[in-house]
């Protein structure tokens, strides 16, 4: 078993050093790596009988619909288009993105992003900091282990009776959002006044395109790049960019790109660049960047805002909708009160800045 662990642990630092090394070549050859990644994939789905499809989004996806128009590969792009910027709507409009619908509740009617908030909590931090913090904040039986793994680190023998494991929230966010295990784990930590999930990514994106997927015996393609950091770093390191497993099947074929990389190719393949993101130029060293928002998602997520300076996402959406962005943060839930909160709350308890109007950097 040793022997085993030791062989995958220098096969997987092979992949990620080999991987490391392509993210460093010029631009022309990623470009070819592309372009034979995507055909491969293509061609591999044609045997296996399945057909193809470009999951779109932002710059990225449409860049990559683009990309892959160009070198003669013509599948329909799929997305839930309503998630996303109004001016990136109009692109997908313009382009005949196959929009779908959040998914179905219970009750016959559709998800939308407020009843997520209310139902299940607010995305915040990160998927995988988000999905902890919803363990503790909704104790069972039988997450009772795992609950146990995320305070200490200490997993028992479903995880090989590690001490200090990765399942461990970080001191800081223990310290915010361990309150609901104080009595178990004899702390004294924080219990946050509102909840948290990760759960809106699957209900309003994920579940949709993957029925779809199934309906039409279709697999993606995907605008993802190691070089975007995050949980989908190593898994692209380990996997390249053509994975196809037990459960997932897909195509990353910009995997190995970097920043620079996807936007000369965007100005390269001419891409229609939505409002949001303003325009590609370059700056006094010559790196592109995009006048407007560097990243876009759906207006309510907080993944990843305890990084970011500020005007923030949630400021600069201010400037654009000042409509919008009262509601979501001061309205967009109620707690058990009756009493009106939102977003606002959420930044507040974090200590993130957001009532005043920052200075223009």
């Amino acid at each position: 078993m040793a022997d085993n662990a030791s062989e995958a642990k220098v096969s997987n630092e092979t992949k990620i050093s080999s991987f490391k090394a392509k993210q460093s070549m010029p631009y022309d050859f990623k470009v070819k790596y592309a372009h034979v990644r995507a055909w491969e994939f293509y061609n591999e789905c044609g045997k296996r009988g399945l057909d193809c499809y470009v999951s779109v989004g932002g710059l990225d996806s449409i860049t990559l619909f683009y990309f892959l128009k160009s070198i003669g590969i013509h599948v329909p792009a799929v997305s839930v288009s309503s998630l996303e910027d109004i001016s990136i709507q109009k692109i997908h409009r313009e382009l005949g993105v196959i929009s779908l619908r959040p998914a179905l509740r219970d009750d016959g009617t559709r998800w939308t992003k407020q009843k997520l908030l209310q139902e299940f909590g607010f995305p915040v931090l990160s998927k995988e900091i988000a999905r902890k913090i919803e363990l503790l904040q909704n104790p069972t039986a039988n997450n009772a282990t795992v609950r146990h793994a995320i305070m200490t680190g200490e997993t028992g023998a479903y995880g090989g009776y590690q001490k200090n494991s990765r399942m461990k929230l970080a001191k800081k966010w223990l310290e915010k959002f361990g309150g609901m295990e104080n009595e178990t784990e004899g702390v004294n930590y924080q219990t946050a006044p509102f909840k948290v999930s990760a759960k809106c990514c699957y209900y309003l994106k994920e579940k949709p395109c993957s029925d779809w997927a199934k309906e039409h015996n279709s697999v993606p393609y995907l605008g993802l790049m190691a070089s975007e950091g995050g949980r989908r770093e190593k898994a692209l390191m380990l996997n390249g960019c053509n994975y196809f497993g037990k459960d997932t099947i897909r195509s990353a074929p910009f995997a190995i790109f970097k920043r620079q990389d996807l936007l000369q190719l965007a100005l390269d393949l001419q891409v229609p660049v939505p409002e949001i993101y303003g325009r590609i130029e370059k700056d006094s060293d010559g790196n592109l960047f995009t006048t407007g928002e560097q990243r876009t998602g759906c207006s309510m997520c907080g993944f990843g805002i305890q990084l970011e300076k500020r005007p923030h996402r949630f400021d600069r959406l201010r400037e654009r909708n000042p409509k919008e962005w009262d509601y979501w943060m001061n309205r967009c839930c109620i707690d058990d009160e009756g009493n009106a909160f939102g977003w606002g709350k959420v930044l507040d308890y974090l200590d993130i800045g957001w009532r005043d109007i920052p200075d223009k950097k």
